[in-house]
């Protein structure tokens, strides 16, 4: 996983606006760039919508969030919709940007081990350097953790 210091790998992703988002048109903002291994599911549900919950703080503190799971456009679009969510969420269907990132590792669930999205977050400042790490994120109470770092 990257570490802190690190400048951010740039990269571009199919957003759930019909658009193409990439990392460094955000330059000059904080960006909250979270991976999370899939929309509509338990965890995944909670920490998006404790995103949503705080969204303002974040706006406030000069930061934007974005999502990033290996779903495809129409299953973000879908999400987002059933939960109001008011960031971008991305698609990395082939997971090479969670494996830029470091976050595409073995898991294990039920007795069987796969390859998936590790939870992790990266508060990224305005020049593109990684300023905080989160690895292995518990979804619950994360969104405050992010806007500790966020507002210093």
């Amino acid at each position: 996983m990257l570490q802190e210091g690190t400048v951010a790998p740039d990269f571009t992703l199919a957003g759930d606006g019909g658009t193409e988002v990439t990392l460094s048109n955000y330059r000059g903002r904080k960006v909250v760039l979270y991976f999370y291994p899939k929309d509509d599911t338990p965890g995944c549900t909670t920490e998006a919508c404790n995103f949503r919950d705080d969204y303002s703080q974040v706006l406030a503190a000069g930061a934007v969030v974005l999502g990033v799971s290996p779903d495809n456009v129409k299953s973000h679009v879908k999400f987002k919709l059933k939960f109001s969510l008011p960031f971008a969420l991305l698609s990395d269907p082939e997971h090479r940007v969670a494996e830029l990132y470091g976050v595409w590792g073995e898991k294990k669930m039920y007795g069987r081990t796969y390859m998936g999205i590790i939870r992790s977050t990266f508060v990224i400042d305005e020049e593109g350097t990684i300023i905080k790490a989160f690895p292995k994120v518990s979804p619950k109470n994360h969104s405050q953790e992010v806007l500790e770092v966020l507002e210093g």
